[in-house]
């Protein structure tokens, strides 16, 4: 995946059957499924791949079960199906993850129980592992750091967990594979049209600077909680389609969660239910349900919310983790589908659900939905947008299309750092290999060694130490301090990669290190 060939792609490509905005979850399932029906398709992204909402997730592929509680059984039936086939499709990034609700009272073993027995019927022969009571005994051989004073015992349950960023870049890369061109970094900045219907964009490419103008058969809106900003584009006058949510999390020592089992907290403050889950031997916690005013692609933790998840987790572990206990912190925003009326004041009760919208002119819009089902949120779309646009009727494919870097899950166990990979883990033990020093970590306290900085450069179309440090690895979002420290040593290797100077070098670590200076929790800001 390499940027200079695609951009010499571009400029040999006259017209496009589809233009795609947005490189999140939704625009890059939406690349991948127009490249395998046989279109002819460009995705534009003005920052990086899954630089916003996308790579800020709970790192969870999974039905929810608290949407079973409010009742919405389609989409838990819509959500668990593609749980199962995200689980086939890209075994290396997604896997089992056993759940522990903890049981304080008689009555929440029945409850609980037939729930999730309920929850594992929906999913068919799709179901991870079936739910099961748990004994006080075994719940403590589970977690032995859970609040003990009145536990009688658990309940297990599985859902899938995954890495969002990385699963971003294995669907670029994918979408590459089957033709499509993907570009990070290109900025649409307006909407053609002919007869009154949108036929192409406009886009500034921001690294050279250079404007163009791409003709397609039809334009689709995929950019989140910044898809009102798009279609005002085409109608000035558009209603707000977006609801923007925010949702925190917080990461902490491993030494918070002792043991293998994440934990589902299913009684907070405002009747949220809150996670606690080991991710790349760290613990994660989240998350909030705040609703936004306007969208924002780096958008900062709320003391409130802070104060809401360190007090819900203390709850249910027997170590209390503290503000200064947090490695790093950070937020994302949900699109949201704002209803007519609908003033957003309480997210937590708007249907996760997606919908794809047509402007009278033929723009298309997809909102809602999450990572989970992003596979049928593409497929919605191109369905909408081959009709749009003319094109030849062809079905979609991706139900069972193996991502890029499929790996057995029956290959053996790897380290989480490269276990992301897949089978292209070979081709970056190679480049360590190649030159031993590649093979040194960038920081003591990350998992991660200089190679990832190579490959990232060299495949993933990294063009920054941010798009390195957060989201080809996720070294910011596991330890922020020492991914600050990590920084100098991860930028002198990409620049050489790259063809950089010394300045560029020196301004990316001192970019970067503003931005991470925003995911170390500052109780003062």
């Amino acid at each position: 995946m390499n940027r200079n060939q695609l951009l010499k792609k571009l400029e040999e490509t006259p017209r496009w059957d589809v233009i795609v905005i947005g490189g999140g979850a939704s625009g890059l399932g939406v690349a991948v499924d127009s490249a395998t029906r046989g279109y002819k398709t460009l995705l534009l992204e003005a920052s990086d791949f899954a630089k916003g909402t996308s790579s800020r997730s709970t790192k969870l592929v999974h039905g929810g079960v608290r949407y079973l509680e409010q009742g919405d059984i389609p989409l838990v039936l819509e959500a668990l199906r593609e749980r199962g086939l995200l689980h086939q499709n890209a075994p290396q990034l997604v896997h089992h993850l056993s759940f522990l609700i903890p049981r304080y009272q008689w009555w929440e073993g029945p409850f609980f129980g037939i729930g999730l027995k309920v929850y594992d019927a929906l999913a068919g022969k799709l179901n991870l592992s079936p739910s099961q009571l748990v004994s006080r005994e075994e719940t403590l051989k589970r977690i032995p750091n859970i609040e003990r004073e009145h536990l009688q015992g658990g309940v297990e349950y599985f859902d899938g967990q995954f890495d969002d960023s990385r699963l971003a870049v294995t669907l670029a890369r994918t979408a590459v594979h089957h033709g499509a061109c993907v570009l990070n970094y290109t900025k649409v900045t307006g909407l053609t049209k002919k007869d009154g219907m949108v036929n192409g964009v406009t886009f500034t490419d921001l690294e050279s600077g250079r404007s163009h103008t791409v003709e397609g058969s039809v334009v689709i809106n995929a950019t989140g909680i910044f898809a009102d900003e798009v279609r005002t584009m085409d109608d000035p006058n558009a209603v707000p389609a977006v609801q923007p949510s925010q949702g925190v999390h917080l990461v902490f020592d491993r030494s918070f969660l002792q043991g293998d089992s994440a934990i589902m907290v299913p009684h907070t403050d405002d009747g949220r239910v809150l996670f606690v889950i080991p991710w790349h031997d760290k613990v994660l916690v989240g998350t909030t349900d705040t609703p936004m005013k306007t969208p924002e692609i780096e958008p900062r933790a709320l003391k409130d919310e802070v104060g809401f998840i360190l007090r819900n987790a203390a709850r249910y572990l027997a170590r209390d983790p503290q503000e200064k206990d947090i490695l790093s912190i950070f937020a994302g925003q949900r699109p949201l589908v704002r209803k007519p009326g609908k003033d957003g004041s309480a997210t937590k009760a708007i249907s996760r659900n997606h919908e794809v919208l047509v402007s009278d002119a033929g723009l298309v819009t997809i909102v809602g939905g999450k990572w989970t089902t992003y596979r049928k949120m593409a497929e919605d779309t191109v369905d909408h947008a081959s009709i749009i646009a003319g094109l030849p009727d062809k079905p979609c494919v991706t139900e069972h299309l193996q991502l890029q870097g499929w790996r057995s899950p029956n290959a053996g166990v790897l380290p989480d750092w490269i276990s992301v990979y897949g089978s292209d883990e070979e081709g970056v033990r190679a480049l360590i290999a190649e030159n031993p020093a590649l093979g040194e970590k960038m920081h003591p306290r990350l998992p991660y060694p200089l190679a990832a900085v190579v490959w990232g450069a060299r495949h993933e179309q990294a063009r920054t130490l941010e798009d390195i440090l957060a989201r080809r690895t996720r070294a910011l979002l596991l330890d922020a301090r020492a991914t600050i420290e990590a920084a100098p040593v991860a930028a002198s290797v990409l620049a050489q990669e790259l063809g950089r100077d010394k300045a560029w070098e020196e301004s990316q670590v001192k970019e970067f290190i503003q931005l991470a200076n925003g995911y170390i929790y500052d109780p003062e800001a």
